[in-house]
């Protein structure tokens, strides 16, 4: 029994002089492991630095010529992913360290840009920061301008020729006219300043215009409007189409009343026995601008037969202004305030 216990305690003395060895050899791995980790670490950090740094940002200058888009509301970060995507930078990062530098990289401009295939990020960011380098058309059309006058400003100023804008013309569905336009551009195309990029097409720069005409149109309600003149939209755009080409400044209020008032006034109110009689309506017939003297011979010309040169049927601005010479209103409505819109 004796024998046994002292066996025993012998056995757990060792034991116990083994527990100092085990934890020095756990702390040894330890240390050893950390000072690995360390190591490696350290040896990638500094293989990292020398070996990347050369090529996270190209030296320039740069060749070639590549083109990237800004687009409406990119960061720093997304305009240097589309230059890395195109070869322009080395990273993204390098691009966003330069914008960083240079507060001028807040005003960069939507639009196309041409650069160099593995340009230095600094100097791409040199040539995004100037707006004279966009690549686009500005095209100014002035207001007044028929559909056929407009395409000749187009052509002139774009890369497209006439027939390539009466093509798309041809397409009114594709240019999102209002259905009351009934196909017909004419008054729709926004007078503005348009700018007209790379990727631009016709169809593109005449919808951008019906798509101007349409905010201008919902700003100024014209639907509304139409139905308490007791109008169609579609004749009330032509009778402020009228309105524009007959005078300017203060004279448009005095044209747009009397041209309502003859409309919907008696039929000898104003001596003109129920017709529009505005010079307007047949310049417009007859290809001229509605601001140009016409001949005795032009202005007892009948609408029936004042049609656009290249236009087999009347337009639907002729056949209003035709309706209104002839049609007699027996109702008879109050002139319209100084703006010349009615209240």
């Amino acid at each position: 029994m004796t024998e046994t216990t002292s066996s025993e305690r012998d056995r757990r003395r060792a034991r116990l002089r083994s527990v100092p060895g085990c934890l020095a050899v756990l702390l040894a791995v330890a240390l050893l492991g950390g000072a690995l980790y360390f190591g490696v670490a350290t040896g990638a950090r500094f293989i990292s630095e020398r070996l990347w740094s050369a090529t996270e940002d190209y030296p320039g200058p740069g060749t070639g010529k590549v083109m990237v888009e800004v687009k409406e509301g990119d960061s720093a970060a997304a305009i240097g992913r589309a230059l890395k995507s195109k070869g322009v930078v080395a990273s993204v990062q390098a691009f966003i360290d330069a914008a960083k530098a240079d507060g001028r990289s807040r005003g960069i401009q939507v639009g196309y840009y041409n650069l160099r295939s593995q340009m230095r990020a600094a100097d791409a960011l040199e040539i995004l920061v100037d707006p004279d380098n966009l690549l686009l058309d500005r095209v100014t059309i002035r207001e007044g301008l028929r559909v056929s006058e407009i395409v000749d400003v187009l052509a002139k100023e774009t890369d497209f020729n006439r027939a390539q804008y009466r093509k798309a013309l041809g397409n009114p569905r594709a240019l999102g006219l209002p259905k009351f336009a009934n196909g017909n551009p004419e008054g729709y195309l926004f007078p503005s300043t348009y700018d007209i990029g790379p990727d631009d097409t016709p169809r593109s720069i005449l919808r951008t215009m019906v798509d101007r005409w349409r905010v201008s149109a919902e700003r100024h309600e014209l639907i509304k409007r139409a139905n308490k003149l007791d109008k169609t939209p579609g004749e009330l755009m032509i009778i402020a189409s009228l309105v524009q080409a007959e005078g300017r400044g203060e004279d448009m209020a005095k044209i747009s009343r009397v041209i309502f008032n003859r409309l919907d006034g008696p039929g000898d109110r104003g001596g003109t026995n129920g017709l529009l009689q505005i010079d307007a309506a047949n310049a417009y017939g007859i290809g001229k601008s509605g601001t140009t003297a016409l001949t005795e011979e032009e202005l007892a010309r009948d609408d029936d037969v004042a049609s656009l040169p290249d236009r087999k049927q009347p337009t639907p601005s002729v056949a209003f202004a035709r309706r209104a010479h002839r049609d007699r209103i027996d109702h008879y409505r109050e002139p319209f305030p100084a703006d010349g819109l009615p209240g």
